[in-house]
């Protein structure tokens, strides 16, 4: 009797243990560590293989992470074996295969700068090919692939001459100004000794000094804010052809201009790049133009503009009859969508290609036969892939739905993708040019989902009183059990125009975490966002908060008529940048969650003008405060205004080095709350700037998240096991 007791007890334990094994896990914070991402797709010329960065988190020890960008090669048929190209030891971006797909070029760091590198492919190591002392990037073969084109980036004391613009430092007139590039760049003559006793001369040239190590920083620019420190200097960036043969390097622009995105024309002889020649200060422009720069006079000129937009990023069709070239109405900056036009060699026969699509889109890719050009964007959660006809500008879609193409190549009849899907946040496929016939490349996830449960959101749409149509997702909690109430997370995307769903990548780890913990997560594309055409992105005109704020809490509210397990009693509230203004403004105005977070965002508009570098969100969203009116609306549009009427408890976050929308926009938050007796915590990372929840330090975007959830912890409650 005891044996048989015994023999029981141990079947127990055995099935017990067998059910723990099979028990699916749940998505960890810890996970974010394990998320691989692929970028810079590009099918060889034989069509047989495609090279591509690898991203990825290293783990180096106990809260110690480093970023990995490594180039990575697979093959196009079955197995699909792949192999990486380059060492983990250091970072690589910027890929760019030779014609005859024998080398690939590359930028990677040397001696502290960024250089180009190029890699045999057949074996062997790879060279460092350009020592320039400001570094050198985006490398373009020439079409025979002798030579290299890269840019490089030069202060405005390294640039000859004087610039054209008029001086903007308070004083005497430009051309009257002595020593304007020693004392506005910080270089001073040599000749001249540096005191701040003698000559005015040699007083200017101690100032000099003194700014050329940044002590103290000289502002004369309206840009200034860079992401995470002052850039009070203007960079010029320019072009330079490297030959291979020689080794000998020279620079093709000059000037107090920049020259971005440059091309090849298929006979060599010439170059086409996005540039504008400053005739005002560059600050003060928004537009570029398409130059064009022959290469046996060196000369430059414009080649292509259109009054009130901007135009750039030119590529040659393959038989090179088309110029690609992507550009943007420029009168409403915030609200345009950016579009794909064409024009041929001799700048005849302009012709927006993709204006009809009514999304912005971003830079497009010829196919082989040089009538179809494919290219992606935001639309209605993901981000979708589509063609166009040169001749006929139709449009057909390629790839839509719930999922999101982050990444793209094709050559010949093959269509090489990374697209992220509700199951996995990123994986290649390979498939012809109707994306018919799709196979996964890669299993670069595969291993560590093996085995988790995720959530899979369910699509739904808020038809709004004032005619807007806003799509909204509902993500059931992990092991939900039916009639059990969950508490739930309202989560909302910043911009204000970003654009979130089931294609978007950037939060698929995020949600996945707050499902795994118990919380059901219910977010939507309120007014103002991007991927569902003009009219929907300036819905937000004028109205920041009252407008979107209902589009948000109407589409929670009709996610509690249909599912009953939200717990309408136990709600949460967060969301960063525009939407960290958003989640102030809510819980100033809706006093119906239990807490909040409110991740770097702008909380007093007037004030956001002068603190942060993206200011022209204010004159492009609501004019400027000292224009009849638009300073009542500032006013009436802060969060900042109803401080005093907020009762949710509210954290608070930022990044010490947070230029985007600046620091101390969340510091008056908190002092304001703290005076009031308000419940508040505040919460500053250091070395960290706007970027911290997607590209900051590792361990503080882990820190970040088991903050989110800690502090909710505090006030909701969860059904017992």
């Amino acid at each position: 009797m005891i044996r048989k007791k015994m023999h029981f007890l141990l079947l127990l334990l055995l099935l017990s243990h067998i059910a723990t094994a099979q028990s699916p896990e749940k998505v960890n914070i810890t996970d974010l560590t394990k998320i691989i991402s692929t970028t810079s797709h590009e099918i060889t010329p034989d069509g047989k293989q495609v090279i591509y960065v690898k991203n990825s988190v290293n783990e180096k020890g106990s809260d110690d992470y480093s970023y990995k960008s490594q180039l990575w090669i697979s093959d196009l048929s079955e197995p699909f074996e792949s192999r990486p190209l380059t060492s983990s030891e250091y970072n690589i971006s910027s890929p760019a295969l030779s014609p005859d797909g024998s080398k690939v070029a590359f930028v990677r760091p040397k001696d502290g700068k960024a250089q180009i590198w190029i890699l045999p492919l057949r074996g062997g190591e790879s060279q460092v090919i350009t020592s320039e002392k400001n570094g050198a990037s985006n490398p373009v073969w020439s079409p025979d692939g002798k030579k290299i084109l890269f840019s490089s980036s030069h202060p405005i004391w390294q640039i000859e001459g004087e610039p054209t613009w008029e001086v903007q430092r308070p004083g005497r007139a430009h051309n009257d100004e002595p020593n304007y590039k020693a004392i506005n760049a910080g270089s001073a003559k040599e000749e001249i000794k540096p005191n701040p006793d003698g000559t005015l001369e040699e007083m200017r040239a101690y100032l000099a000094k003194n700014n050329s190590k940044g002590d103290p920083k000289v502002i004369d620019r309206l840009n200034f804010l860079g992401e995470r420190d002052l850039n009070p200097d203007l960079t010029f960036s320019h072009l330079n052809i490297l030959d291979l043969n020689t080794k000998e390097t020279r620079k093709i622009t000059e000037g107090f201009q920049s020259f971005f995105g440059g091309t090849w024309s298929p006979d060599g002889t010439y170059i086409l790049a996005s540039s504008l020649e400053n005739q005002e200060h560059p600050d003060l422009t928004n537009t570029t133009e398409i130059w064009k720069i022959n290469l046996s006079s060196q000369s430059a000129e414009v080649f292509y503009s259109l009054k009130g937009h901007s135009v750039g990023a030119p590529n040659f069709s393959p038989d090179g009859k088309w110029i690609l070239f992507r550009g943007m109405n420029m009168e409403e900056p915030s609200y345009n969508m950016s579009m794909l036009g064409a024009i041929k060699p001799d700048g005849s026969g302009m012709k927006w290609l993709t204006e009809s699509l009514d999304r912005s889109i971003g830079s497009g890719k010829w196919a082989s036969n040089s009538q179809d050009v494919y290219f992606s964007g935001a639309n209605q959660g993901g981000f979708s892939l589509w063609k166009v006809n040169v001749n006929s500008a139709k449009i057909d879609p390629v790839i839509t739905g719930a999922q999101g193409v982050t990444s793209f190549d094709l050559r010949d009849q093959k269509l090489v993708y990374a697209l992220t899907k509700i199951e996995n946040p990123s994986e290649i496929y390979l498939a012809d040019l109707s994306n018919k016939n799709a196979k996964q490349i890669s299993k670069n996830n595969e291993s560590w989902l093996e085995g988790k449960q995720i959530s899979k959101p369910t699509a739904h749409q808020l038809k709004t009183s004032d005619g807007f149509t806003v799509d909204y997702w509902v993500m059931e909690p992990i092991g939900k059990s039916s009639g059990t109430k969950y508490p739930t997370v309202v989560n909302m995307h910043g911009g204000p125009s970003a654009m979130w769903g089931p294609g978007e990548a950037s939060m698929w780890h995020e949600f996945q975490v707050m499902a795994a913990r118990g919380y059901g997560v219910v977010y939507a594309n309120p007014r103002g966002s991007g991927g569902y055409g003009k009219a929907f992105q300036k819905g937000n005109f004028q109205d920041w908060g009252d407008g979107p704020a209902a589009d948000v809490l109407g589409s929670l509210d009709e996610a509690m008529k249909q599912y009953d397990w939200i717990d309408g009693d136990n709600l949460v509230l967060t969301g960063g940048s525009y939407a960290g203004y958003l989640t102030a403004w809510i819980v100033g105005h809706d006093h119906r969650f239990k807490a909040a977070f409110a991740q770097r965002g702008v909380y007093e508009l007037t004030f956001f003008l002068g603190e942060g570098n993206a200011w022209r969100l204010v004159p492009n969203h609501f004019g400027y405060p000292w224009e009849e009116g638009v300073k009542e609306i500032l006013d009436y549009n802060s969060p900042q205004t109803y401080v005093q009427n907020i009762q949710t408890p509210l954290l608070i976050k930022h990044g010490d080095q947070d230029l985007r929308t600046g620091v101390r926009q969340s510091e008056l938050l908190y002092k304001s709350l703290k005076i009031l007796g308000k419940p508040v915590e505040y919460v500053r990372y250091p070395e960290e700037g706007h970027e911290l929840s997607r590209s900051g330090a590792v361990h503080r975007r882990i820190d970040r998240m088991a903050r989110i959830i800690e502090f909710f912890e505090r006030y909701v409650t969860h059904p017992e096991n």
